[in-house]
C-alpha cells in the first residue's frame, strides 16, 4: 500500500484509513513472555530490564528514564505497559521501550566466578554460560537494530521520495542523514557476526575479530551524529505543520513500527555506537584470558570506545557553537567574516602585550585562540567587561616562535616571556609578552593542541554546516536583540502518543539557561571564559 494522497483526499484521511484498516500494529511478543516474568517475579526473583530509549514523561504515575537504565519490573500483567522501579520512583512504562537484562543472576554468579568458591568445573561452566547470554543478546541486539534501520529506510525514506511535493532531497537528507549508508555497512558486519557464531558452542563463538575488520565502517556514525541536532531542527519545524505529521504517523503504522515518533528513532543510531562498549566490556568481563577471543574482545573495546569518545565529544562542540555565536554578537565593532565560518572550538584565551616594532609600543589586548584562527581585543578603558574587535590572525599559516629572554637595545626596553608569531600568508610578525613564565608556557601548548585539533579533524571529517552556522547566529542574533542570554534549546527526542491520537503539541525541550545579564552589553564572555584564566 503506497502512501499518498489522491487528489480528493487529505494526509487526515489517510490517517484514519490506515488506523481502520484490518491491520493490528503492536510490538513483537506474545502472553507467553508475560506469563514467564510475572511467575519469576512471584517466586520473588529480581527481574531488571535495560532501558532501550529514553521515556519522557510528565504523568507523575509513569515512569522517566534514560536510555540504558536498568530498570526492576515488579509487575508485568499488562501486556503493553509494565510497572517498574528505578532509582528514584516507581511508575508504569512502556514495555516496548525496554529489554530484559541478560544474565538477571549476574551478580551472585559472577561473585561467585570472581571469588573461586565453586569447583574449577562449575566455574568454567557457569562463565560459558554467562559468555552465551551475552553473546546471544549481542547478536540478538544487532538483529533487532537491522530491522529497525530498515523500517527507517522503507518506512520513511521510501514513501518520502514519493511525495516530491512534500519533500525535496535535500531536505531528506537533513532528516536523515546517511543513516542508508549506516544501514549498508551494518547488514555487512551483522552478516560477519553471523558467520562467527558458533550455534552449537556459542561461547566459543569469536566475534571481536568482526568488530576490528568494520571498525573503519563506524566512523560514518560521526557524520550522522553531527547530523543529528539539524534533523531535530527540521522535524521541529515540519512538526508543526498537521499534513506532515499525519504522512509520518501514517509510514509508521504502515510500517508496523512501535509508537515512537520519528526524532524517537533516528535517536536509536546515537544510542547504539555508544552502547557497544558496554556490550564489549560484557563480553570480555566473561571470556577466560586462554580464550581465542580475548585479545581481539579486548582490542575491539578499545577501538569502540575510542569512536564512542570522538562522538561525544563531537557532539560537545556541536551543542557549543551556540556560545560562540553569543560569544562573537558580544563583540564591538566586529569585522569579517562569522567566526564560525572557520572555527568551532575555543581552545585558550588570556591577556598578553604586544610590542610593535619600531616605536616600541606596547599594547594590552585579550586573545582568544579558536581552531584556525587567532582573534584579539581592545578593553574598554572604563567598562572593563566591554571588548572592542581589533584583528585576527590565521593560525594555518602561522610559525610560532619561542624567545629567550633579552633586553632590546633598539627598544630601550627588556623583553620578557615573550614568542614571536610569524604569519606565513601576509608576511606580519607578532611580538608578544606574557606577565608570567608559566602563562607563556599554557600559550605555547595551546597552539600545539590547536594543530592537533585541527589535524583531528581532517582525519574524521569533522565541520559545521550551513545550516547550524546560520541557525546559531540567528539565535544569538536574537538574543542581543533582546538584550539577555536566550536558554539553549536542546532537541528533544521522545515522546509516548497515545493510542489513536497524535501529538498535538511539542515534547517538553531541555534546556540549560544562562545567567540573566544585568546590563548591556553582555558580561557572557567572563563567565564562558573562567576556566581558562589559571
Amino acid at each position: 500500500m503506497a502512501i499518498h494522497a489522491d487528489k480528493t483526499g487529505s494526509e487526515e484521511d489517510l490517517y484514519e484509513d490506515v488506523h481502520s484498516s484490518s491491520h493490528h500494529y503492536s510490538h513483537p511478543g506474545g502472553g507467553g513472555k508475560q506469563l514467564t516474568i510475572n511467575e519469576l517475579i512471584s517466586d520473588g526473583s529480581v527481574v531488571c530490564a535495560e532501558a532501550l530509549w529514553d521515556h519522557v514523561t510528565m504523568d507523575d504515575q509513569e515512569l522517566g528514564f534514560k536510555a540504558g537504565d536498568v530498570i526492576e519490573v515488579m509487575d508485568a500483567t499488562n501486556r503493553e505497559w509494565w510497572w517498574g522501579r528505578v532509582a528514584d520512583g516507581e511508575g508504569w512504562f512502556p514495555a516496548s521501550f525496554v529489554r530484559l537484562r541478560v544474565n538477571q543472576d549476574e551478580p551472585a554468579d559472577y561473585a561467585a566466578l570472581q571469588a573461586g568458591d565453586a569447583g574449577a568445573g562449575a566455574q568454567s561452566s557457569s562463565r560459558d554460560q554467562m559468555r552465551t547470554n551475552v553473546i546471544n543478546e549481542i547478536l540478538s541486539t544487532e538483529r533487532d537494530y537491522i530491522k529497525h534501520l530498515r523500517d527507517i529506510c522503507e518506512g520513511y525514506i521510501r514513501q518520502c521520495r514519493k511525495r516530491a511535493d512534500m519533500f525535496s532531497e535535500e531536505q531528506l537528507r537533513t532528516i536523515f542523514g546517511n543513516i542508508e549508508d549506516i544501514y549498508r555497512c551494518h547488514k555487512a558486519f551483522v552478516k560477519a557476526l553471523e558467520q562467527k557464531f558458533n550455534r552449537e558452542c556459542p561461547h566459543l563463538s569469536e566475534l571481536g575479530a568482526c568488530f576490528l575488520e568494520h571498525q573503519a565502517n563506524f566512523q560514518i556514525y560521526s557524520e550522522y551524529c553531527n547530523n543529528h541536532p539539524n534533523a531535530c531542527m527540521e522535524l521541529s519545524r515540519l512538526s508543526k505543520l498537521s499534513k506532515y505529521m499525519y504522512f509520518f504517523e501514517a509510514c509508521r503504522l504502515l510500517q508496523k513500527m512501535i509508537d515512537i515518533s520519528l526524532d524517537g528513532f533516528l535517536l536509536t543510531p546515537v544510542q547504539k555506537i555508544c552502547k557497544y562498549p558496554l556490550q564489549l566490556s560484557e563480553l570480555l568481563k566473561y571470556t577466560h584470558p586462554q580464550h581465542r577471543d580475548f585479545k581481539d574482545v579486548e582490542a575491539a573495546l578499545y577501538a569502540m570506545k575510542n569512536v564512542a569518545q570522538l562522538i561525544n565529544e563531537q557532539k560537545r562542540r556541536l551543542e557549543n557553537i551556540d556560545r560562540i555565536a553569543q560569544w562573537q554578537s558580544s563583540i564591538e565593532d566586529w569585522e569579517g567574516e562569522d567566526l564560525l565560518v572557520r572555527s568551532s572550538e575555543l581552545i585558550y584565551s588570556g591577556e598578553l602585550t604586544r610590542v610593535t616594532q619600531p616605536q616600541a609600543k606596547s599594547q594590552q589586548r585579550v586573545f582568544f585562540l579558536f581552531d584556525h584562527q587567532l582573534i584579539y581585543c581592545k578593553k574598554d578603558l572604563l567598562r572593563r567587561d566591554m571588548l572592542y574587535y581589533k584583528g585576527r590572525v590565521d593560525v594555518d599559516s602561522l610559525e610560532v616562535e619561542d624567545l629567550e629572554d633579552w633586553k632590546d637595545r633598539d627598544l630601550h626596553m627588556s623583553i620578557k616571556n615573550a614568542f614571536r608569531l610569524h604569519c606565513g600568508a601576509t608576511g606580519e610578525s607578532y611580538l608578544l609578552c606574557a606577565r608570567k613564565p608559566e602563562q607563556k608556557q599554557r600559550w605555547l601548548k595551546a597552539f600545539t593542541r590547536e594543530r592537533e585539533q585541527v589535524r583531528l579533524d581532517q582525519e574524521t571529517g569533522f565541520s559545521i554546516t550551513e545550516l547550524q552556522r546560520k541557525q546559531a547566529m540567528w539565535n544569538a542574533s536574537k538574543l542581543q536583540a533582546a538584550g539577555k542570554p536566550k536558554a539553549l534549546s536542546r532537541p528533544y527526542y521522545l515522546m509516548r502518543q497515545k493510542p489513536l491520537a497524535l501529538p498535538s503539541s511539542l515534547p517538553q525541550q531541555q534546556a540549560s539557561v544562562l545567567a540573566e545579564s544585568k546590563r548591556k552589553p553582555s558580561t557572557f564572555w567572563h563567565s564562558w571564559l573562567a576556566p581558562f584564566r589559571r
